[in-house]
This record gives structure tokens, sequence and C-alpha cells, in this order.
């Protein structure tokens, strides 16, 4: 048996043919960025996420509706005053095997353990960057409490009604203090949870292959125990036009996003599959919570002429965003047609808060009032852009010059980029901002005045803003936050410290031989409930 499963395994890291072969389902995808670390506490980006979210389990989880569903927790309730709240664990949830338990067998999972994982975000000895999501929230003297073996309470210094969200988050997802113990900082290598998956081979920068966990404690409605699937294995392949390639062999089942190279090959020019390709593949579309936008520095670092709200007005109202989408996305996305936070966001919604749409005449009248008629006189501005986003600088930019309005685009390298943005060195620039969690505050943090940058990269300031953004985490009442949600809204649309571009859509490519594929406006690749032929 040991020999037959280790064929198994080699099969799996190769990407044989023959192992398709195998009577055992396996769902294959690529990553091409590598994997850096599978432990919770380091799952700032796409790549490591989607991996330790198979791996591991927080107290509470999103459904594809990005509702909240029980997980570790099987219930929970918050006090009166949402300083408080208290969880009840399920008793059937045990660690995955693993040399760092007694026999190398995995334990029950506790309150106890919940304790460890969150205070262990919190040591400072070992910076984390999942740190955040509790520090200066949580009570200074008494945050994390065991009651008993399936009761832990955690305590806030004052009300934030996002935080059920915050811990559906990997970063807290909960980990056993015997597997830090015996692997130390290796544990990134070593990961041991409760997840549906575990790891069995991991070749960095070449694959890896996680296998069922028999013993995990989640079932379908009909009592069938998850996962479905026996294996995941997980390619590296940097060039995105080679996975594409892999993908159309059909040594993938699954891909994720759209690349210039090959998005004609898959989609009309409507934004649907192929036909020629939908007997072998299908298209999942749906929004994807993600705001794509030029900002603008305001205040004394920022470019002088764009200090003026008329010409930043005159700038939203001067480019077709329809057109855009169509041109360069396919019609992948959708126009950025209400405020900061987007479509698939609870609480969007263009009619109460209505946002920009192409109107030259407008732009022509506000660059008028500003003193810039047909742009004379408006000195040259200086866009900056890293070359994934270059075409699309260019078609607003050409639709700018219509206007009188002169920009210039400057390519820089991401991660300058991003430095000149948390320096406050970048008057003009293109971001995008991608929820952490699904509710609203994520975006309107990027517009506290009291948050440096990140998130706060354009430096916006308004005293209103800041209290409504301070009311509305007060609130317990969900109406009421919605109400102070559009007003911030409305403000955003008003001052225009960005210039508001485009909603995502997730384009996910998934062979005909797998079902139930997740699809959620999170980009969550959640793949417990997955099924393949």
């Amino acid at each position: 048996m040991k020999a037959q499963i280790s064929l198994f395994l080699l099969g799996l890291l190769a990407c044989n043919p023959a192992a398709r072969e195998d009577p055992r389902t396996v769902f294959r995808y690529n990553q091409h960025n590598p994997i850096t670390s599978l432990d919770p506490a380091f799952a700032r980006t796409q790549n490591n996420i989607w991996a330790v979210d198979a791996l591991f389990d927080g107290l509470v989880q999103l459904d594809d509706s990005l509702r909240l569903q029980p997980c570790l927790a099987r219930s929970w309730a918050v006090d009166s005053g949402g300083m408080a709240y208290r969880f009840w664990l399920r008793t059937d949830v045990f660690f995955h095997d693993d040399p760092c338990f007694p026999g190398g067998v995995g334990r029950r999972m506790s309150a106890h353990d919940v304790k460890f994982s969150f205070e262990r975000l919190l040591d400072d000895s070992w910076p984390k960057p999942g740190s955040w999501i509790f520090k200066g929230r949580v009570d200074s003297l008494r945050p994390f409490e065991v009651e008993n073996d399936s009761t832990f309470v955690l305590r806030l210094q004052r009300p934030f009604q996002p935080l059920l969200y915050i811990l559906s988050m990997p970063y807290a997802f909960v980990v056993p203090h015997e597997a830090l113990a015996y692997y130390d900082r290796d544990f990134r290598r070593h990961p041991v949870g409760t997840g549906a998956f575990r790891l069995k081979r991991w070749a960095e920068g070449h694959a890896m292959v996680l296998l069922k966990n028999p013993r995990y404690f989640e079932t379908d409605s009909a009592g069938h125990r998850l996962p479905y699937l026996d294996a995941v294995r997980i390619a590296f392949i940097g060039d995105r036009k080679t996975a594409y390639l892999e993908f159309r062999k059909g040594n993938l089942d699954y891909l994720f996003g759209l690349e210039s190279s090959y998005t004609s090959e898959l989609l009309t020019s409507e934004g649907t599959l192929r036909p020629e390709l939908a007997d072998r593949f299908y298209l999942l579309k749906n929004p994807y919570l993600n705001t794509e936008y030029l900002g603008i520095r305001m205040g004394p670092s920022g470019e002088a002429v764009l200090q003026d709200k008329k010409v930043r007005q005159a700038l939203n109202f001067g480019f077709d965003r329809s057109a855009m989408l169509r041109t360069l996305r396919r019609g992948v996305g959708r126009p950025a047609d209400a405020g900061f936070a987007p479509a698939g966001m609870r609480g969007y919604d263009p009619a109460a808060v209505p946002g920009y749409r192409f109107d030259p005449a407008r732009a022509a009248a506000l660059l008028r009032e500003a003193g810039y008629p047909e742009g004379r006189g408006l000195p040259e501005l200086t866009l900056l852009c890293n070359a994934d986003y270059a075409d699309l600088a260019v078609f607003i930019t050409r639709q700018w010059e219509d206007l009188g309005i002169r920009c210039r685009i400057t390519l820089q390298e991401t991660a300058v980029l991003r430095e000149r943005m948390r320096n406050g060195q970048a008057p003009f620039f293109r971001a995008s901002w991608i929820a952490d969690y699904p509710d609203a505050e994520s975006y309107y943090t990027c517009f506290y005045s009291k948050n440096g940058a990140p998130p706060n990269y354009t430096g916006f300031s308004d005293a209103e803003f800041d209290r409504l953004y301070e009311a509305s985490l007060a609130t317990t009442h969900e109406a009421t936050r919605l109400v102070l949600y559009q007003k911030m809204e409305a403000m955003l649309v008003d001052e225009a410290p960005v210039v508001f571009l485009f909603y995502d859509e997730t384009a996910q490519f998934v062979s005909r031989s797998v079902q139930q594929m997740p699809r959620n406006a999170m980009g969550l690749l959640r793949l417990k409930a997955v099924k393949k032929d």
C-alpha cells in the first residue's frame, strides 16, 4: 500500500499523464507566484492564502454569498455593547496527524488553541503581517479568555463591527502550540492545522501536493464527510502563457484570471467563452471585491493643480469606462458607477450614491469653471503607473487629450511605485484596493485621516468624514451603519480624491470534469466541496 501511495504522489509531483488514470480524484491548479509560507500568520497574498485555506480553519467562515457561517465555532454571541464576543466551539475537531504530537496522532482542538493562536499574532518577538487584525483593537488586559475547553471569549477596547469578518481571514486560523514548539520558524514548511487537506509534499518552486484529511469534521447537507477530492496538486509555472497552454492540454483543471497574451483565445469580444471551447471548459464570472483607481495625493505634497476639486471632477467625467472595459478587458469588470466600495459589496448602491459617467460636456464645463477653458493654461500632469496597466493609462489619457488635458505616463516598477505611494511621493498614481474582508469599512479606512499610508495613500483628510467613519464602527445597528457608509461614499464622490476606474470581476476557467467550484467576490479558492469526475 505504501508503494502504491508513493507512486501516486510521484505522478502528482511530476505531472505525469499516467497519474490521471488513477481512480483517485486530483484537482490541479497553478500558482504563477511562488508560495512563500504555509503559516497562516503570514498569509498576506493570494498565492499563500489559497493553500493555507485548504490546510487550516478559523472560528467562522464565509459562504459564497459572503455571509458568515460557523466553522470551528458552532455558534457565537456578541454582548449588547459590542465589546465581548463569546464562541462555543465544536468538540469533534482534530489536528492533522503529525510527529509534533505524541505517537504522531493529532489531538482534539480546544479553546486553549484559539487563545494560543491569537496571542501568537501579538507576539512582538516574532513580528507577523497578520498582527494588525488585533493590535489597537483587543482589550489590553484580558483580550482572550478560555472559559472552558469549548468556550472562548474575545474582548475589544471599543466596538468594531467588522470583527467577525476579520476572524474569517487566514490570519485568525487556529494552530497547535505543539507544532510551533516542534518546528519553530520552520512551521512555514510543516503546517499542522484542522483543514480539509493536509500537506504531503512541497518541492518549492516546482509543485505541492495536499491529501484529503480523513478526519475532517464538516459534512455536506446529506451527511457525507468532506472533502470529496482525494488530493490537490499545485504547480508553480511562472509564465502565465505556459500555464494557459497546460490548461488547454488538460494538465490543469483550473485557470484563474486573464492575461493579454491569451485572452482572445478564451473569450469573445462580448466577454463570453468562445463556443469552440464549451465542450471542454466552462467560465465563471462574478464580482470581485477590488476597486481600480487613480489616486491623487492631497495636500502640499500633491500636484498643485489637482488640489482643485473641479479639476479632479473633470478627470472623472472625462473618459468612457464602459468602452475601456470592452476594449481592454473584453467586458470583464464593471464601470465604477458609484463610490469607492465595489459592486459585490453589501451596501453598494449606485441609485443611492450615483458616481461618475462619461460626460465630456460636463468635464469641459468644470475645466472652464476652474479657469482652464479647453485645457488652456492647465499644467501637464504626470501619472505614475506600472507596466501591467500601461494600456489602461494610455486609453484614459488619450480621451483626456480631447478635453485639452495633457498627461504624461511614467512607468515604474511595482515595488518602486508602492514605496513612493507609501512615502507620499506619488502625486498621481494608478492603484487598486482589494478587500481584506467583506465589509465596506475596509474601503473607507483608506480615507480616514488618522491612518497613514497604507491604507490612506491619498492623504485625504476631512473632519466630517472621520466623524462618520468613527460612528460607523461604534454602531451595532446594521441599517444605521449602511446610512453612514452611503454618506461617506457621497463625500468621496464629491471630493474625488481618486479617479474611479472600475470594479473588478473574476474570470475562472474550469474543466468540465469539475463541479461545485466556489464562486465568491473575495476570490477564495475553497476546495472542500469541489467534486471531480
